[in-house]
């Protein structure tokens, strides 16, 4: 990840047109038209060898007769032609490009050759390039339209960045015609280089910018999207369309978990871990930016509804059910004192009839009520014209009650155009919320909704396995090697329910047996009352072929099963090789659900985590969630609660609640699993049962491939190599190792415990303890661009040191706090030794710090780990500290 040098393509000071032409409706002719107008304030440069101008710019024959070497250049020259251009550019110290033309690997092969020359460029030179095959980009608010688009939109602080060119045009189309102002316009293209997470680290910095708009095609660098999008979502909303539902992965997957998690579904599990907001189409895109834009926030999914016609408050609450929510029950105290404002007539409850002939005055009134309520989340406040009522001085009212700001969020709807335009002009105006439908204004609420559970997720912070949790990993790799060493695809059903026994999920006892009189046999080892199934490494779906038989009782009936079973795989599947059979005690679970859950391997984000209504009807139920992993307790439960099986459950009738605790706990170490393994490509466990005392894995299938063949977790794991013993001066052993979501409670004791001159030096500001939304934030980390080790006694925090890396991914940052009571044993110097370490093997070149000058002890600290000391900028009271871990250290 980086964004080395986007500033020379957002803020160039100059600006080279390669191509720049006089012919009309020509890419050249439209670029230069776009740059050359009086709004870029810098010199734009155009270049063509067979031009003396470009309209009445002086227009200059080659890169080398330009009398400045231009920050940014937008070239639009042939494709044949680009590699070279580049090359000249950024030899002479051009730093960013936006390449418009096409042809580079859209389907021939000369196309992919010349892409893999701009890489190659890429290489050699701190060249950043936006494209090929794009429309350009724009950045309004310093009047920079480097695009062939038709029209720019004016400047405001939504950014917009999209693979497609034709999504673009629609776009800045759309926001002009509706006054909507852009930061950024970018159109990536082929994404050669310049990326959405580069974009997303480069947005999430810029203060111009309060939200982020994505169209997305295709990802390319899954790890680096993930990590930018999660530390963007945390701090301004991404909203995203993803187009295109691929199903080809889904059909070509041997097991049920694969057949179930298709690419689009995989794609929607990615952007909602991420804490992205998707959208369909581009009027919710917009739908969602006039909610999102405002900065409102709603803390629940209760509606009021306040309407002046029934039938809207209908509309609503059908679409608010559809998605979702819920409707907000008026608390008593409301209700009476809506009585002693409305007419007698009024619907006493939500949503809040006041009425067609509703003055503005009933519209305040009820509004002001309605907004106190402690039962609502947020206000949609509907208007149907009327002859006899003022909806323009209606929609004033409402205006000045939000103008007080109310503890909850209003949002709006005046149905119809012509005279209700000047009402939503004014709602515009003073930032409030306002739709054309009372459908899309439900929506506008949902995405409030939606976003803020995407937050939830992002800022959670629970334990991320059982306490004393410790699956016995070598016994499942030793199962694992043992079938890669025999170039077998899938493990037998034995070999695998002993994975899933290895990492603690239950599973039904069961016995191999060569033929049909070992069965037999097995069958009053297990206490005569067994299910048979037949073992092949060929069968994949044993009950496709007649290869499950349920509910037998005693050694003759199991035994003659095991004949008529052999006669009929055999007629069915003849090729099949038929290693004998499985034997397993007939599970008795009273009032057991089946259900599904599985790992399978997508071919952008990796492995992922299946659940939903299983049996053998599965695909057909077609009732199932996923997640990428890690999963802790909160993202398992969310997996869960996302199918409709959920609501089974929960317990109905005379059936008790299951024992969904239980399955959380299986859902988070079949994560582990995933993680331990790349070498496992699918697995299958259908059914798993569940009642109300437990969970049992019946049936259970792994497909394995070599760790070669794998593609990584998009998704940084918890880094557990770095866990380590130390001692320090006084003896005290302590355990160093990475920080963890469910380390906040034992952070904030460590702030409790020191004391107030330490935090003030860490934290730079007076401190006594750490709100939940900043505690979270320094626990639930991503591993990937930030590392925070902590040293733990018992139990108990002593002592932190954290880096955060820059998106150049080149210097980091670090800070540390050792509790006071535990300074002066040496305990610093072994957090930032080990911080130091890890920073080289990520590649990091140098570690900054600011100290306070008053902190002698760690400017004692840094001066003998090697860093050196500057004044820092534009503050005499702190030290800038940096050391050049380049070089190999062995401390």
């Amino acid at each position: 990840m980086s964004i080395r040098n986007l500033d020379k393509l957002f803020q160039p000071k100059s600006v080279a047109i390669i191509g720049a032409s006089n012919r009309e409706q020509s890419v050249g002719k439209v670029l230069s038209r776009n740059l050359l107008g009086d709004a870029f304030d810098g010199p734009v440069l155009p270049v063509n060898p067979h031009e003396n101008a470009i309209g009445s710019t002086l227009c200059y024959r080659s890169i080398g007769s330009l009398p400045m070497v231009p920050d940014l250049a937008v070239i639009c020259t042939p494709a044949v032609t680009v590699p070279t251009v580049l090359e000249e550019l950024a030899a002479n110290g051009t730093r960013a490009a936006v390449v418009v033309t096409a042809g580079f690997g859209e389907g021939d092969g000369e196309g992919a050759d010349l892409a893999q020359e701009i890489k190659r460029i890429k290489s050699q030179y701190p060249l950043r390039v936006v494209g090929p095959n794009c429309v350009g980009i724009m950045v309004p608010p310093i009047g920079l339209n480097a695009s062939f688009l038709h029209v720019q939109p004016p400047a405001g602080n939504l950014a917009f960045v999209t693979q497609s060119g034709a999504v673009a045009s629609a776009v800045v189309d759309h926001a002009a015609h509706h006054n909507i102002g852009f930061s950024h316009v970018v159109s990536l293209g082929n994404m050669t280089d310049v990326d959405f997470g580069d974009m997303l680290d480069y947005l999430v910095a810029d203060p111009n910018t309060k939200a982020i708009l994505l169209y997305i095609e295709s990802i390319s660098s899954p790890r680096k999207f993930m990590s930018a999008a999660r530390a963007a979502a945390r701090n301004k909303p991404v909203i995203a369309i993803k187009s295109g539902r691929n199903e080809a992965a889904a059909k070509a997957a041997a097991s049920h978990t694969g057949a179930l998690a298709g690419s689009d579904a995989v794609y929607h599990a990615a952007f909602r871990r991420a804490g992205i907001l998707r959208v369909y189409d581009l009027l919710e895109l917009f739908d969602a930016v006039n909610t999102l834009g405002t900065g409102m926030k709603a803390t629940g999914d209760r509606l009021a509804i306040i309407t002046n016609g029934g039938g809207l408050g209908v509309l609503a609450t059908e679409t608010l059910i559809e998605q979702g929510g819920r409707l907000a029950d008026l608390a008593p105290e409301t209700v009476e004192a809506l009585n002693g404002k409305l007419p007698h007539t009024w619907s006493r409850g939500n949503p809040v009839d006041i009425i067609g002939d509703a003055p503005p005055e009933r519209y305040e009134a009820a509004l002001e009520e309605v907004v106190k309520d402690p039962n609502v989340d947020a206000v949609l406040v509907l208007n149907c014209p009327t002859a006899i009522a003022d909806s323009v001085m209606a929609a004033e009212k409402v205006r000045q009650i939000v103008s007080n700001k109310p503890r909850v969020p209003v949002l709006t709807n005046w149905v119809g155009e012509g005279a209700q335009e000047k009402a939503k002009r004014a709602f515009y105006e003073s930032a409030i919320p306002s739709y054309n439908t009372p459908n899309q204004a439900v929506s506008g609420f949902m995405h409030l909704v939606r976003y803020k559970r995407r937050r939830d997720l992002l800022m959670q912070t629970p334990p991320s396995m059982p306490e004393g949790y410790h699956p016995e990993t070598e016994k499942a790799r030793g199962i694992i090697n043992r079938a890669l060493g025999e170039k077998r695809e899938w493990l037998s059903e034995p070999e695998a329910k002993d994975v899933l026994d290895a990492y603690g999920i239950p599973v039904v006892e069961t016995v191999i047996a060569k033929d049909p009189e070992e069965a037999g046999l097995a069958a009053v080892e297990l206490g005569n009352h067994v299910v048979l199934k037949i073992l092949s490494h060929d069968i994949t779906h044993k009950s496709d072929v007649g290869g499950v038989r349920l509910d037998l009782t005693g050694r003759q009936q199991v035994v003659n099963a095991a004949d008529e079973m052999l006669r009929t795989v055999k007629s069915v599947n003849p090729e099949a090789r038929i290693e004998g059979f499985a034997v397993q005690r007939m599970a008795t679970m009273p009032h057991a659900e089946e259900l599904i859950i599985g790992i399978t391997t997508d071919a952008v984000f990796g492995p992922v985590i299946l659940f939903g209504k299983g049996g053998v009807e599965v695909e057909v139920a077609a009732d199932s969630s996923i997640a990428l992993p890690p999963l802790n307790i909160p993202l398992a439960q969310d997996l869960v609660q996302r199918t409709r099986v959920w609501s089974l459950l929960q317990g109905f009738r005379n059936r008790p609640a299951a024992a969904v605790e239980e399955l959380y706990t299986a859902l988070v170490k079949l994560s582990q699993i995933a993680m331990d393994f790349p070498e496992i490509r699918e697995l299958d466990v259908n059914p798993l049962y569940i009642n109300d005392h437990g969970i049992l894995a019946l049936d259970a299938r792994i497909r394995v491939q070599k760790e070669a063949d794998a593609v990584p977790v998009a998704i940084e794991p918890y880094p557990k190599h770095l866990e380590r013993h130390i001692s320090l001066d006084n003896g005290l052993a302590l355990n160093v190792r990475p920080i963890r979501p469910e380390d906040e409670p034992a952070l904030l004791q460590l702030i409790a415990k020191s004391s107030q001159d330490d935090l003030r030096r860490r934290f730079f500001a007076p401190v006594k303890t750490l709100p939940h939304e900043t505690a979270a934030r320094l626990t639930q980390i991503d591993y990937d661009r930030e590392m925070a080790l902590v040293a733990e006694s018992h139990g108990e925090i002593l002592g932190v040191a954290r880096l955060t890396a820059d998106p150049h991914f080149e210097t980091c940052e670090f800070a540390a706090l050792v509790r006071t009571d535990q300074q002066g044993q040496g305990l610093g110097r072994r957090l930032m030794g080990d911080l130091i370490r890890h920073a080289h093997s990520r590649g990091l070149k140098k570690m900054i710090g600011y100290v306070m000058a008053e902190n002698k002890a760690m400017l004692a600290l840094c001066r003998d780990l090697g860093f050196t000391e500057a004044a820092a900028p534009d503050d005499v009271s702190t030290r800038l500290v940096t050391l050049e871990i380049a070089r190999d250290r062995a401390a």
